[in-house]
């Protein structure tokens, strides 16, 4: 059995429709997918409909925002319940921000590259946060650089002379929230120092104290030296060990499926949350 717990539609940064990345599941093999996009679960829906035809179970899930240690962090949260009011709301805080984030980098960028916010609505989907990759598709569109790459390593850069900060809520109080809702956190690419600062040991292991249950090993950012390291530490705190794509469609070069989770491992998942995979026999 193949699964991938980590991916994205239009509705966050992803460049596919839910229906269009269930199907793209299909093809490259996958068992169950987890749809996990940035602070929303508007998503949810229109992949469950495509369970049935694709024969892909699905994972209702997000990507949450957060700090800890003065370190932005990702915190993923699977089969949680989607009417929650504390979970929604800190996602409809962060969502927000992520649009007043972006209007401002888009300001400041467009005084001295020729860009404007319909050229970043344009990159995006219908109902999208737009965020630093629909900017940069927005650059590679009117030929400032060749890539989405290209814009993060300059003009959108974490730091950079056009950056700009958005809300996202303390780390251990996000995974209380997760529980509360019924649903399992676990920290998203914990070592991928090429996207900036990241957390040592002893922060995971509070986090760990406070709930979190897994550690997402198995990543593409990560180097074999970092997935040992995180299997080792993940066997010291008693944490469960993932793996996912992290995929993003034609935005990223992730690939489904090119790292997956075990069996054994979505079962305990699934047996630590109140909400449930949606498996094409119950459609």
């Amino acid at each position: 059995m193949r699964i991938d717990l980590h991916t994205h539609s239009h509705h966050s940064d992803g460049t596919d429709s839910p229906a269009v990345l269930m199907v793209r599941a299909a093809a490259a093999g996958l068992d169950v997918v987890a749809l996990t996009d940035h602070d929303t679960t508007a998503g949810w829906d229109e992949a469950a409909d495509q369970v049935a035809r694709t024969g892909v179970a699905l994972v209702p899930g997000a990507e949450l925002s957060c700090m800890v240690a003065g370190v932005s962090v990702h915190l993923l949260s699977l089969l949680h319940a989607d009417d929650d009011a504390d979970l929604s709301g800190e996602m409809e805080h962060a969502r927000t921000s992520r649009d007043a984030r972006a209007r401002e980098m888009v300001r400041r960028i467009a005084e001295d590259y020729r860009l404007t916010w319909a050229d970043v609505q344009d990159q995006a989907g219908p109902d999208a946060t737009i965020g630093r990759p629909h900017i940069a598709d927005a650059l590679v569109a009117r030929g400032h650089v060749p890539d989405r790459s290209a814009a993060f390593e300059n003009i959108v850069a974490t730091g950079g002379p056009y950056y700009v900060g958005h809300y996202a809520q303390e780390a251990r109080a996000a995974i209380g929230r997760v529980r509360a809702a019924g649903g399992v956190p676990i920290l998203a690419h914990p070592r991928a120092a090429a996207r900036g600062r990241t957390i040592g040991d002893a922060v995971i292991a509070d986090l760990a104290d406070a709930g979190m249950a897994a550690l997402e090993v198995d990543h593409r950012d990560h180097t074999e030296a970092d997935r040992a390291h995180l299997r080792g530490l993940a066997r010291e705190l008693d944490l469960l060990v993932t793996g996912a794509s992290d995929y993003h469609g034609t935005g990223k070069h992730n690939r489904l499926g090119e790292h997956t989770t075990s069996p054994e491992v979505l079962e305990a998942i699934e047996a630590e949350a109140r909400g449930r995979t949606i498996r094409p026999s119950d459609t």
